[in-house]
């Protein structure tokens, strides 16, 4: 049985940690009844915020969760495509497998997602969708082919669907994070450094360095500007990159 949320409802993948998680408690702190897809648990006693065991790399599993999404609350205003992760290596590191794993959670988990939520927010005619992209949608950086290629993927998903979808009122945008201190950054570092014997506090150290800012970015900070893209205040903006990277890709 339906139950038409009061709340506007916004699904997050991948909340459970790092941006995500900061995107569910940001969302849910401002009047969203906040849903969590993601493999990892994500124990929470805000009733405003739940947490529903997914595998995004499985479309039928996101089908069905999102659905289920729909038939409790009645709709689904925000979708934020966040779930992806990492992989240290270039082109020639990438075995078949690898390759494999980094399109299926972190491009076609997006899209299992972004076709799951569209025919109820067409239904509604409106809709948000973000998808979590990176500062590598622009640019290139070291040993990162799979998960360089996954965020231009996802930037490009983003402005396609504005183009589609704006005669629904969907907008769709992507957000696009320099380095952001979060445990995937820190998996990343160790990677590095396991491979390379470099000491992590001086690899840390060079990363803040390497920010006209001089530090890294917070997992809270792409989360007010998620916040921001969902809201009124963004209705304009629509197909969009949104850069949020102390500045790195300005250089």
């Amino acid at each position: 049985m339906t139950t038409k949320s009061t709340l506007p409802v916004c699904i997050v993948t991948g909340g459970s940690i790092g941006i995500g998680a900061a995107i569910c408690q940001t969302f849910a702190n401002n009047g969203y009844q906040v849903i969590n897809l993601d493999i990892a648990s994500h124990n929470t006693e805000n009733r405003d915020m739940l947490w529903i065991p997914c595998d995004v790399s499985q479309s039928a599993e996101v089908k069905s969760a999102i659905d289920n999404v729909i038939g409790q609350f009645g709709r689904v205003d925000v979708l934020i495509s966040n779930a992806g992760v990492h992989l240290s290596a270039n082109i020639e590191q990438t075995s078949d497998d690898d390759l494999n794993r980094i399109i299926d959670i972190n491009i076609k988990g997006a899209v299992s997602a972004t076709k799951a939520v569209l025919p109820q927010m067409k239904f509604q005619q409106s809709g948000v969708i973000l998808f979590m992209s990176s500062d590598q949608a622009l640019i290139a950086k070291p040993n990162s082919f799979a998960y360089n290629l996954s965020k231009c993927a996802l930037a490009s998903i983003a402005k396609t669907t504005a183009i589609d979808y704006a005669k629904f009122n969907i907008r769709a945008n992507a957000i696009c994070p320099g380095t952001i201190e979060t445990p995937l950054y820190h998996k990343a570092i160790d990677s590095y450094v396991e491979k390379s014997g470099a000491d992590k506090e001086h690899v840390h150290a060079e990363e803040q360095a390497l920010q006209p800012l001089g530090r890294l970015g917070q997992p809270e900070e792409v989360a007010a500007l998620a916040l921001f893209l969902a809201s009124e205040n963004a209705k304009f903006i629509t197909g969009s990159l949104q850069v949020i990277d102390g500045g790195y890709t300005a250089q």
